[in-house]
Order: C-alpha cells, then sequence, then structure tokens
C-alpha cells in the first residue's frame, strides 16, 4: 500500500471520528436544552425539618417555574445519610434524581464507616455548593446554663453528668459534640437520634445540649424554646452577631461548620449538570431566596461544580483528620 493511500486512510478515519464526536457532543447539547421534560426528584437524605430539607423545598419552589415542570422533594434517611446517598448513586444518571447533601454523608462518612459501599468522590459528580451554614450550640432554656462556661461547669458538678443530643452516630453534629468534650475535658453522654427528632427531645428537656445547624434552630430561638450559647464557626455569624463563637467562649481551636451542596449520579451528562448549576446559581440570587436563606442563618454561595468537587476535596480531608484524631470507627 502506498504511502499516499495511507495517509488518505487515516485522514478518513479522522473525520469520521470527528463527525461522531460532534454528533455526540451535539445530541448531549440538545438532551440538555430538552431536559427536563418531565418531574425532576431532589433526594433528601434526612428526615423533614431539617436543614437539608429546608434548603432542598426553598430551591425545589424556585426551580419548578424556572423548568416549567414539578421538583419533588423525597425524603430517604437513615444511615447517617447514607441510605439516600447510596440510592442517588444507584438511579439513572439522568438528571431526574438529584440529591442535596450536607458535609456528613459525603466528607465525613468515607472516613467514619469501614463499610461504606460508595465513594462520593467517584460515585457522585458535584453540581453546586448551595451553603455554608453554622452550627448553633443551644441548650433548653430550663436547664438554666446561659454561656458555654456554665454548661461545662454543669458537665462536672451536675450528678449524671450533660448529655449531648445529635442527628446520628458520626454526624457533624455528633462530632462537634466529641470535640467540644475533648476540647473542653468533660465527660458526657452521646444520645443519638434519627435527624430532626434530635430537637424534639432537646425542647422538651429530655437532653441537655446539641450543635444544631442554624437554620433547624432559628424559629425555636426567636420564640424562645431554646437558648443559643455560640457559633461552632471561627466566625461570628451575620444573623446573630451577638453571639459568641465556641473558640470566643473559653475553646480557642473549636472552630467547625456544615455546608449543603447538590449532587448527581455519575454519568449525568455534563451538559445537564451545568443547566442545573447555572439555575440553582440563579435562585441563589434571587433577592427574596437569598434573604430569606440568609435570615435562617445560612450564606448562599453559588458556583462552579468544578469549585465544589476541590472544595468536597478539601473537606473530606479535613474531616479525615478530625475523625482519626477522635478514633471513632462504624462498621
Amino acid at each position: 500500500m502506498s504511502i499516499i493511500a495511507t495517509r488518505a486512510r487515516r485522514s478518513v478515519r479522522n473525520i469520521g471520528a470527528a463527525l461522531i464526536c460532534a454528533a455526540s457532543l451535539a445530541g448531549a447539547a440538545h438532551a440538555a436544552d430538552d431536559w427536563p421534560a418531565k418531574p425532576v426528584t431532589t433526594v433528601v437524605a434526612f428526615s423533614p425539618g431539617g436543614t437539608t430539607d429546608i434548603l432542598a423545598r426553598e430551591i425545589a419552589n424556585a426551580l419548578g417555574p424556572m423548568w416549567g415542570q414539578s421538583v419533588v422533594v423525597e425524603n430517604k434517611p437513615g444511615g447517617a445519610g447514607n441510605i439516600g446517598t447510596q440510592a442517588v448513586i444507584n438511579s439513572a444518571p439522568d438528571g431526574y434524581t438529584i440529591l442535596i447533601n450536607s458535609i456528613g454523608p459525603i466528607a465525613v462518612n468515607p472516613s467514619l464507616f469501614t463499610r461504606l459501599k460508595f465513594d462520593p468522590q467517584k460515585d457522585l459528580v458535584p453540581i453546586v455548593l448551595v451553603a455554608d451554614v453554622p452550627n448553633v450550640l443551644v441548650v433548653n432554656p430550663k436547664s438554666g446554663i446561659k454561656s458555654v462556661k456554665e454548661l461545662i461547669e454543669a458537665s462536672k458538678t451536675r450528678e449524671g453528668g450533660v448529655n449531648c443530643a445529635s442527628t446520628g452516630v458520626g454526624t457533624a453534629a455528633h462530632l462537634s459534640c466529641e470535640t467540644f468534650a475533648r476540647q473542653a475535658d468533660i465527660d458526657f453522654t452521646h444520645i443519638p437520634y434519627k435527624g430532626a427528632d434530635a430537637l424534639n427531645d432537646l425542647i422538651g428537656g429530655r437532653v441537655d445540649f446539641m450543635f444544631a445547624t442554624m437554620p433547624s434552630v432559628m424559629g425555636h430561638i426567636r420564640n424562645g424554646t431554646l437558648t443559643p450559647l455560640a457559633v461552632s464557626t471561627a466566625e461570628r455569624s451575620v444573623v446573630m452577631p451577638e453571639l459568641p463563637t465556641v473558640a470566643e467562649a473559653g475553646l480557642p481551636d473549636f472552630a467547625l461548620g456544615s455546608w449543603f451542596g447538590y449532587f448527581a449520579p455519575k454519568g449525568t451528562p455534563e451538559a445537564i449538570v451545568n443547566k442545573i448549576n447555572a439555575d440553582i446559581n440563579k435562585v441563589l440570587q434571587e433577592p427574596t431566596i437569598k434573604q430569606r436563606l440568609t435570615n435562617e442563618g445560612a450564606a448562599p454561595v453559588g458556583g462552579t461544580p468544578e469549585d465544589f468537587a476541590k472544595y468536597v476535596a478539601s473537606e473530606t480531608k479535613k474531616w479525615n483528620e478530625v475523625v482519626t484524631s477522635l478514633g471513632i470507627v462504624l462498621d
């Protein structure tokens, strides 16, 4: 075969490959143009009433009219968020089932569970970081405790000590309790609940304190059914600037917060991921939504999928260090 004939055949193959690639890109773009053609389900890996659920419903209500389709919020709690997360990973990667999730299942659980059946960084596609949220150290007002110092004193002087509620073993709320106890050099009893049920017993006076996400407790703080002692983040909250940080209240090395974002199953077309990202970014910039989230203590973030992927990687590394230092392991 001549060199000219060989080059001609290679040229034909290259042109064919280019045409196939162009057709694939055009098909993906067309799929995004037609999407969504039916209702979209947003899975929340926790029970109703918590911050993940609150954010999901706020954003779903805004996306529905924008997309001309219903955006259904479906709660799939259990397993410290693993059940709902796994359900989305197992779903069709077509953009019609997406996940709004928090720091726990995404950044904490990979280090916490020895038999975790998924890897969030490999099995999920980050779409957008929705909000940064401080945790608030809250107590029941009937406890008489009004400061971090008084809580620490109660743990040492009260018969039976104190107990801390959390939204489940290994959740950010639980790890915050453990970190607080270690830095304050106190003993406590950990009482895990399923999601937002922890607040009910805290309000009822059956547990002593809790690190709760700000949106989930703002209403209770405002009506006096919970007393805030401090925020867990390094900086004070813009919503409650009068509230000290835990670090300011006596534990200088304490700085733990929460965040929430959207994910899609691995294999979801990039064009659809980018469309969801762009539309949620628009929602987060709407003045009414932005103000509503801010009033609840959630700081809207937004950004690109690439930004979020880098953030997830850095947070996973940080929480691995926290889990390892505490020596907590779950099967």
